[in-house]
């Protein structure tokens, strides 16, 4: 793929994808940060889509794709990384300084073997070999559809139930996927290989969002029952509290009660 191929549209597209792209794990971190904890959240997706940056990163270089497709991969896969320190840190109970140095090692390992494939890849391409940079493709293809599986896994164990992501961030991950997409696909030619790693993030990502609002109707009745009797879902499931957006709606309602109750008997102690 040549630099004429790469249009007005293409880069536009292509820089909006990165933008999201960019900031889509800034609303995980964030979670993650805020409630102390990762459970829900796998270890394995941060490491694999980390690892992924690699291959693809070496691929969309070598493909000659627009700029911004060219840096996404190196902003996606430090972002993924902190992710997976963050899991180190709260889940594992890792020190914050063995975390921090374990991802700054990564780094430096991955920035040199992206480096590595780019210029060994390099000659032969140039000269017209090309299934080298071929299989780079498929192995970045591979990594990144495998990041999405194991959130399966713990839909599988919730019964369809998603706790430990945040939406925010599915959603910008989605519309990074679908613009990365559409630039391809606004290119004077549309890369293949490029376009199913695209494809397959928003696929997967479809799944997590149907499997959420299928346990949400399925559970319709128990989600009313919380609401009812101030209890959490997690409560009625048995299981240990999770800070979920419906253990968090219930909660907050309780505590609202609690401080209205205690306004009227405070109220009461001042009547003569």
């Amino acid at each position: 793929m040549s630099d004429g191929n790469v249009t007005v549209a293409s880069n536009v597209l292509g820089t909006i994808g990165t933008v999201l792209w960019c900031i889509q794990l800034i609303p995980q971190i964030w979670y993650n940060y805020r409630r102390k904890k990762t459970d829900g959240f796998p270890a394995a997706m941060m490491l694999l889509w980390a690892s992924c940056s690699v291959p693809m990163g070496a691929y969309l270089i070598l493909q000659q794709v627009n700029i911004p497709l060219q840096i996404q991969p190196q902003i996606f896969g430090f972002f993924s990384l902190v992710g997976w320190g963050q899991i180190l840190y709260y889940n594992h109970n890792y020190s914050r300084v063995k975390a921090i140095s374990i991802c700054s090692a990564i780094v430096l390992l991955f920035g040199g073997l992206e480096a590595l494939l780019i210029l060994t890849l390099r000659i032969p391409y140039n000269k017209g070999v090309t299934w080298p940079d071929l299989v780079v493709g498929v192995v970045a293809a591979t990594l990144i559809s495998a990041g999405l599986i194991p959130p399966y896994f713990e839909l599988w164990k919730r019964d369809g139930r998603v706790i430990g992501f945040n939406w925010v961030f599915l959603a910008i991950d989605t519309l990074g996927g679908l613009f990365s997409l559409f630039a391809l696909a606004a290119q004077g030619s549309f890369d293949i290989l490029g376009g199913i790693m695209y494809i397959l993030v928003v696929v997967l990502e479809s799944g997590i969002y149907i499997s959420h609002i299928i346990w949400r109707i399925r559970y319709r009745k128990l989600r009313k029952e919380a609401k009812e009797t101030g209890r959490s879902i997690d409560d009625l499931l048995g299981l240990p509290s999770n800070d979920t957006p419906e253990t968090t709606v219930v909660q907050t309602g309780v505590a609202d009660q609690s401080r209205d109750v205690e306004k009227q008997e405070a109220g009461r102690e001042v009547e003569p």
